[in-house]
């Protein structure tokens, strides 16, 4: 769902998009500038073609459980680095999760209790993956997002490295983290940081 909401707006604000994902028939977007590719971040071959010729890519892998490691992901990270050094594509904005680094400073008791319960496999794969983009040489950002939800969009959050929660769960629709994703990609504001984005 998040990148979908994100392919819609680089296409409506007039960019040619590239979608790369894993059961197109899931994907309902059409349109003239779009272009799909199947295929899973496992396959280094098919990610290096889909990177190929592109000025930006935006990253928005999830997990399919919380609960147990997808190593999955890790080698696609992976993929999609190499694929974005050897093609010279240098822009990278990435969805991670808050606490990724193990810092869970400004959260509140209750979500300092809960992330490594129910999102320590999460987390791990996380700060996994922020390590293998942190060490290349690419123009990175780690977008640190807490829980998801399926809320309207408001054009109304709170973004930085050091931002405390206002919430006893921090939380943001992904029409807003979208919002800030997208336009992270167009000005740049957070090359090398990782912050975090909530109510």
């Amino acid at each position: 769902m998040t990148g979908q909401l994100l392919t819609k707006m680089a296409l409506e604000d007039g960019h040619r998009v590239t979608a790369f994902v894993r059961t197109p028939k899931k994907f309902k977007i059409q349109h003239p500038h779009l272009t799909v590719v199947e295929g899973n971040v496992t396959q280094a071959e098919v990610v290096a073609q889909a990177v190929a010729n592109q000025d930006i890519v935006l990253c928005a892998l999830g997990a399919k459980s919380p609960f147990v490691n997808d190593p999955k992901l890790v080698e696609g990270i992976r993929n999609i680095v190499h694929a974005m050094e050897t093609h010279f594509v240098k822009r990278l904005v990435y969805l991670s999760v808050i606490g990724a680094d193990g810092t869970r400073f400004g959260l509140g008791t209750l979500a300092k209790i809960f992330m490594p319960l129910v999102l320590g496999k999460v987390i791990q794969d996380h700060h996994t993956k922020e390590q293998i983009i942190a060490n290349s040489n690419l123009e990175w950002t780690f977008v640190r997002a807490p829980k998801l939800t399926n809320g309207r969009y408001t054009g109304s959050y709170r973004v930085g490295e050091k931002i405390a929660t206002q919430w006893i769960i921090p939380q943001i629709s992904r029409k807003n983290l979208d919002e800030f994703m997208y336009n992270e990609s167009q000005r740049n504001q957070f090359i090398k940081q990782k912050p975090r984005i909530m109510y």
